[in-house]
């Protein structure tokens, strides 16, 4: 029997939504929107773009409506305040209405969801009241296209979804990626109730080729999709969090189909030695595989019993193969207190809250960034840190492993308790040389919420230079709450 591990989070924010349009110099459509490299360019200029969730978002005087921010990739510096979209539900075109406490952007995703050559903004609101059903949450997809993102429509839970059940919160995790292999992504979507994946291609009415309804997982945390056996299909895994019995929370396994069929298929395959509850697929060691990256944040401190997360927390690694990732792998652990890896474990760092796997200095392996928004820095509790590991050919390796805080010489700000640097991280190239760029959230450093961002180099993240882009310089508002800008970003996190 699955224990209730969804219950609403009580936290303490706000933000505000206007929109900035932005243009773009592309005439036709960048036709890589759906690799791994471009999968998230908007305006198809060529350049991968930012969408930043800052779920406590005010519209007006309305607190906690919700807002996303999407901030345009570019030359050089990669991102900034002033060349910018901010999407809430009071734009034009955006179905729904901002309500108090909507947190429309609780989680953000990107494909090019109806094939249209521009990458389209996928948008989870878990705590959205809908048709009198308190916290049945919704998922709101914005089309891509050459001045921008403009317009958008409902993805529909199907019918029957949470029959009998409340506080759904639909939308509190999101995957893509192209299960059958004929270019157009699949949509997975985690929730309180029961699991759903929708085949593309979408409609612009949001209608999706195909709806898989599967209430066999129950309450679902993490979705997570990625080619781990080389077919060019991706596999998806499913993450439903705690239960009785399994604190660290089991991982589940269902292949794509073939053009035509339902995606996933039937079949399901319990992962019995691998654990997570938020995760993401990159190729680690450099074999042509994905490798599955899964985040434990939550200890017996934060847990309330034992048989959580090792104390402080941790992220497991299985590497995939040409028979993909079986059921007989044992994944390999790392934590604060792994040698080589910064930093100590310590009760409720909430090190795997976050995650991100990408190459920050071009060598060809995914490097894998880890943030612990519950951790101490110095007498600063809950300030935060992001952790870098690096790949290589024999996997996940702590040589050349950083830490990283505001305390790090060369990175703005300064520490402060509560920040919560890490709450969301991510790995991009924004700027098209080969190395991804390091974002890391700092949701409620000051009344807004702000993002750290740095760019790649050969011998990874440059921190003289980086910058911090803030909640209201980038198009927020705050009212009475924080605004938790950078609360999401497009790799996962573990939303409570």
């Amino acid at each position: 029997m699955r224990r209730a591990v969804l219950a609403t989070a009580v936290l303490t924010a706000s933000v505000a939504v206007t929109l900035t349009p932005v243009t773009s110099s592309a005439a036709a459509p960048y036709k890589g929107a759906n690799t791994a490299a471009v999968q998230d360019d908007f305006n198809g200029d060529g350049y991968r773009d930012l969408a930043v969730g800052a779920p406590y978002a005010a519209n007006g005087s309305v607190e906690a409506a919700g807002a996303v921010v999407v901030l345009y990739g570019g030359p050089g510096a990669s991102v900034s305040a002033t060349r910018r979209t901010v999407i809430t539900q009071a734009t034009s075109g955006i179905p729904g209405d901002p309500e108090e406490y909507d947190r429309f952007g609780g989680t953000v995703a990107d494909a090019d969801l109806d094939r249209d050559g521009y990458a389209d903004l996928i948008v989870g609101t878990p705590d959205e009241d809908v048709s009198g059903k308190e916290l049945r949450g919704s998922v709101t997809v914005v089309w891509g296209g050459p001045n921008g993102l403009k317009g958008g429509a409902n993805i529909a839970p199907p019918s029957g979804y949470g029959d009998g059940r409340t506080y759904c919160r639909f939308g509190l995790s999101l995957a893509t990626g192209d299960m059958n292999g004929d270019g157009a992504p699949e949509l997975g979507v985690g929730s309180g109730c029961e699991a759903v994946t929708y085949t593309g291609p979408f409609a612009r009415t949001g209608k999706a080729a195909q709806t898989v309804h599967d209430d066999f997982y129950g309450g679902t945390r993490g979705v997570v999709m990625g080619d781990v056996d080389g077919d060019g299909r991706a596999e998806q895994f499913w993450l439903p969090g705690p239960t009785d019995g399994d604190l660290r929370g089991p991982v589940y396994v269902q292949h794509g189909g073939k053009a035509g069929e339902p995606n996933p298929t039937a079949v399901r395959t319990e992962l019995p030695y691998a654990d997570g509850h938020a995760g993401q697929i990159g190729d680690i060691n450099g074999d042509g595989y994905g490798d599955l990256v899964t985040g434990i944040s939550e200890d017996d401190s934060l847990a309330g019993e034992t048989g959580a997360a090792h104390r402080g927390g941790e992220i497991q690694v299985l590497y995939g193969s040409a028979q993909g990732i079986t059921a007989d792998q044992k994944p390999t652990v790392y934590h604060q207190d792994t040698a080589g890896v910064p930093g100590t474990a310590e009760d409720g760092d909430e090190f795997g809250q976050s995650l991100s796997v990408g190459d920050v200095d071009g060598d060809k392996y995914a490097d894998v960034l880890i943030g612990s928004p519950g951790e101490a820095v110095g007498t600063h509790k809950l300030a935060g840190t992001a952790v870098l590991l690096r790949g290589s050919a024999s996997g996940l390796t702590t040589a050349k492993a950083a830490g990283y805080t505001q305390d790090t010489a060369g990175i703005p700000g300064a520490v402060e308790s509560g920040d919560q640097f890490g709450a969301a991280v991510h790995l991009a190239d924004l700027n098209k040389d080969g190395r991804a760029e390091t974002v890391v959230g700092a949701p409620t450093e000051n009344s807004d919420g702000c993002l750290w961002v740095a760019r790649g180099s050969a011998s990874g993240p440059v921190l003289g230079g980086s910058v911090n882009v803030c909640g209201k310089s980038a198009g927020i508002g705050v009212y009475n709450v924080k605004g938790y800008f950078g609360a999401a970003l497009s790799s996962p996190h573990v939303e409570n």
